[in-house]
């Protein structure tokens, strides 16, 4: 059975969101298909360009969860 694969499978598969058996059958897709191949190919170049996000808690953000991992730690009943 042949399987067709939407815009949203190849976003999927560019974040590494499809698992391990999807991520094979659209390599192999992609392989076979230069139509599908030259979709990809824009939707990566695409992705490329977004700008890369960055998240640094604050210390203080850091500084509770230890906290609280060290008080939940010694007290399991918190």
């Amino acid at each position: 059975m042949k399987q067709y694969y939407t815009q949203l499978d190849l976003i999927r598969f560019i974040y590494r969101e499809t698992s391990a058996a999807e991520t094979l059958e659209i390599a192999e897709a992609l392989s076979e298909n230069p139509l599908l191949m030259e979709e990809y190919q824009e939707l990566y170049q695409s992705y490329l360009q977004l700008p890369k996000a960055k998240f640094s808690p604050r210390p203080s953000a850091l500084q509770n969860i230890l906290r609280y991992s060290e008080q939940t730690a010694l007290n399991p009943m918190h």
